[in-house]
């Protein structure tokens, strides 16, 4: 792995941002990081619509920055990415590649000829017969949607070497390293973008659950707009301004304390709905803590309201911190403000060297 780099590509729903990481034998560098905003309406929901916007943003992105390589993994997480946990017969890992389409056509709601599918075995099961199964967690994503990402990818003159689920690269970036195996404590890591929320809970780095939320941190940015009748850039400088603790006087911010407050309240509500279903699953362990990432993790009052919600601590993520940085052209300052949006690029880089 010494003197190996990789870069992970993340097409959010509000701009695209990439890590650079290089490999060495006594640590893990981050070498590059950068981020560029996207127009409105050019992802959807976690969805490329306009190739032609975000291949300009990559772009953008890859002058700015300097990566040092146009080979990427990219990411992808939206409402046509499905994740459920199913058992299967056991079998060979080759063949079992080969016949899935055939096992999990009951389990997939869209054409599996038009899906994207692979499988992460968990454990293997014995029945009273002998029968043996593997349980595991089965990913079906739109063949289209996938598409997509990567005909934007390609028009902007980078090559994709994987595609990758997003979730797993949160867990790839979050994960304690010194807590693997069975016996770690199982954690639920939630990523809040703009508009698409990864909720995956882990042990030892082990995917156990996973849920794709539609909804994030631009949702309250609208809601705010629509319901105290301020412009857009109005609404998100006072979100910001709330999450940062810098109130100013007016009635306006008063209002938008009111709104960011409800609609973080039935935010709170849908990720302890999908931690409830996971805790209502057969074979479930109890969660020792909740790892809070990404940009609308910064929402102001969120994670309390969480840790009152889930009675589980609630941490911040911080991908960045078990790296090594070189020189990426970031202050202290800047690297801590960025922390929360490097965990999928981070994960995605980090899936390439594993």
């Amino acid at each position: 792995m010494a003197g190996r780099s990789a870069i992970g590509l993340d097409i959010g729903t509000s701009g695209v941002r990439a890590a650079e990481l290089s490999f060495g034998k006594a640590a893990i560098t981050l070498e590059k990081f950068g981020q560029v905003a996207l127009p409105e309406g050019a992802v959807r929901d976690g969805e490329v619509i306009d190739a032609d916007a975000v291949a300009h943003a990559i772009k953008q992105l890859w002058a700015h920055t300097k990566f040092s390589s146009k080979k990427v993994v990219l990411g992808v997480a939206n409402q046509k990415v499905i994740v459920r946990q199913v058992d299967l017969p056991w079998m060979p890992a080759d063949e079992l590649q080969k016949s899935l389409a055939f096992q999990v056509q009951d389990f997939v709601p869209m054409p599996v000829d038009q899906a994207v599918l692979d499988f992460h075995p968990l454990e293997e099961l014995t029945g009273e017969g002998g029968a043996r199964t593997l349980r595991g967690l089965l990913v079906a994503a739109s063949r289209e949607m996938v598409h997509s990402s990567l005909d934007a990818v390609k028009a902007a003159g980078l090559t994709p070497v994987m595609v990758d689920l997003t979730p797993f690269a949160v867990v790839r970036s979050l994960a304690q390293a010194d807590h693997v195996g069975l016996g770690a404590p199982v954690e639920a890591l939630v990523d809040v973008g703009a508009r698409v929320t990864n909720i995956v809970i882990h042990q030892g780095g082990a995917p156990r659950f996973v849920r794709i939320l539609l909804m994030g941190g631009q949702d309250v940015t609208d809601a705010v707009a629509e319901r105290i009748g301020v412009p857009q850039q109005r609404a998100e400088a006072l979100k910001q301004q709330l999450a940062q603790g810098l109130v100013e006087n007016g009635t306006d911010v008063q209002a938008a304390a009111r709104v960011i407050e409800a609609v973080t309240a039935s935010f709170v509500d849908e990720i302890r709905g999908s931690l409830d279903y996971y805790l209502a699953s057969s074979g479930s362990m109890p969660l020792s803590r909740l790892v809070l990432t990404g940009g609308g993790g910064r929402l102001a009052g969120l994670a309390q309201r969480l840790t009152v919600t889930t009675r589980l601590p609630v941490e911040a993520g911080t991908p960045i911190h078990g790296l090594k940085v070189g020189r990426t052209g970031l202050s202290p300052e800047q690297i801590a403000f960025v922390e929360p949006l490097a965990a999928v690029p981070v994960g995605l880089a980090l899936g390439a060297a594993s």
